[in-house]
Formats: structure tokens, C-alpha cells, sequence
């Protein structure tokens, strides 16, 4: 079971973050972003599941620079609220929220749990695909259905790390023609496609699909395991 922290920004900002130790000495750490729905249930569930697995995990409340505190659930009136709060997000002058995924990786470091990866969902796949080109201290990325990663613009980045993308074979907001420009663009990134909708890891939506949400978790696990384990 996880508690929450308090981080600081290079730049004063605060961060708070959701923390879940392993019982035991780290393999390494795992920096989770979360979708447009904050660091809520789910997310903080799936941060105390990457510390049974034996990871220093830490959820960064990415939404803290347009609105503290968030915390939503799966109704449409959420998924509004979402969509409003990433729109105020992607308006903040660059760098945007990626100091704040960075303070996340800092204290990792500080930490001593050793490498570092980033995995996100959603919109924490957007920024976990951001993060593996542009932040420090990171050793592997693994996004989830990265609304807008497959755009000119994200594609045009390049990778410093290396980076599983998992993506849905129908899913508006990474259509199938941004998955092949993805492929073409960085063929080193370990693209899987997987038979569901966009959302499909999280059991608290309709998009869930336990078979694919299964596959990608031990996939993710197995590929930090191959990148940041000691």
C-alpha cells in the first residue's frame, strides 16, 4: 500500500506523488503517469502493483499545475472534466508538466533504487513518449494508447532510451495509419498491437479487456525487467 509525497520541481513547482515500496531491496524504479483522470483508484492500484512486482513506483500528480488534487472516476461528466483539464495542461508554455515527470525521476534516483523507467496510460503515454525523448535519467518507456504520441509533430522526436508502445487496433486517438508512421519512423521502438479499445488496461472502464490488459503487463514487466532491473 502506497502514501503520498510531496516533490519539488526544478522551478518551485510542487508535486505530489502517490509512493509504493517494495517489501524488500528495489529491482529499479518505475515512474507511472496517469491518464486524464489523475492519480485516482486505478492508478494508485496499478502503482501498488508495480511494488509487489518488487519496484520502487511513484504516481506524480501531472495535473498540478492547472488543478490540484484530482481524482476522477469513468462517468462521461469525468471523462469532460478530463478532457477540459489535459486541454488546460497542453496550453501551459513549454515545457509544460515534464518538469514535474522529472522530479518524479530525480527522487527515484535519489532514492537509490537504481534505474528508472516511466510507464503511461493515456495521457501518461502521450508524456511517457515525451519523457523518453527529451528527459534525463530514464533508462526504458513503456506508453499505453499515447493520445496524440503517433502525430508529426510527437513522431518527429526521438527516443534516447528504449521504448515498448502498446496500442489498440481501434482506437481514434492512435488511429491504425499513425501506428504504421510510428513503425516507419522509429522502428527500433517494440510496437504491440492489441485487439481493444483505447483504455483497455484499466478494470475500473468499459474499454477493459482483461486478455489484452494481461499480455501488456507481462510484456511491461518483462521489458523493465530486461532494462532496469539491478
Amino acid at each position: 500500500m502506497g502514501q503520498w509525497i510531496e516533490l519539488k520541481a526544478a522551478d518551485g513547482q510542487p508535486v505530489s506523488a502517490w509512493q509504493a515500496e517494495p517489501a524488500g531491496a528495489p529491482r529499479g524504479a518505475v515512474v507511472v503517469l496517469p491518464e486524464i483522470f489523475g492519480v485516482n483508484a486505478h492508478i494508485r492500484a496499478v502503482t501498488d502493483g508495480f511494488a509487489a512486482e518488487g519496484w520502487l513506483a511513484l504516481a506524480p500528480a501531472t495535473f498540478g499545475r492547472v488543478r490540484a488534487g484530482v481524482d476522477l472516476g469513468y462517468t462521461e461528466a469525468d471523462v469532460q472534466t478530463g478532457i477540459g483539464l489535459k486541454r488546460a495542461a497542453e496550453a501551459l508554455p513549454a515545457p509544460g508538466v515534464l518538469p514535474d515527470v522529472q522530479a518524479a525521476i530525480d527522487h527515484a534516483a535519489r532514492a537509490g533504487a537504481g534505474k528508472v523507467g516511466v510507464v503511461g496510460y493515456c495521457w501518461g503515454g502521450l508524456l511517457a513518449w515525451r519523457a523518453a525523448c527529451a528527459l534525463h535519467g530514464l533508462a526504458a518507456a513503456v506508453p499505453y494508447y499515447g493520445g496524440g504520441m503517433t502525430a508529426p509533430a510527437e513522431l518527429a522526436r526521438t527516443p534516447r532510451v528504449p521504448v515498448l508502445a502498446h496500442l489498440s487496433d481501434h482506437d481514434a486517438s492512435v488511429p491504425m495509419a499513425g501506428v504504421e508512421a510510428l513503425r516507419q519512423a522509429h522502428p527500433a521502438v517494440e510496437v504491440h498491437l492489441y485487439a481493444a479499445a483505447h483504455g483497455f488496461n484499466c478494470d475500473q472502464r468499459a474499454a477493459w479487456n482483461a486478455p489484452a490488459a494481461a499480455l501488456a503487463r507481462e510484456r511491461t514487466l518483462a521489458f523493465f525487467a530486461r532494462h532496469l532491473a539491478r
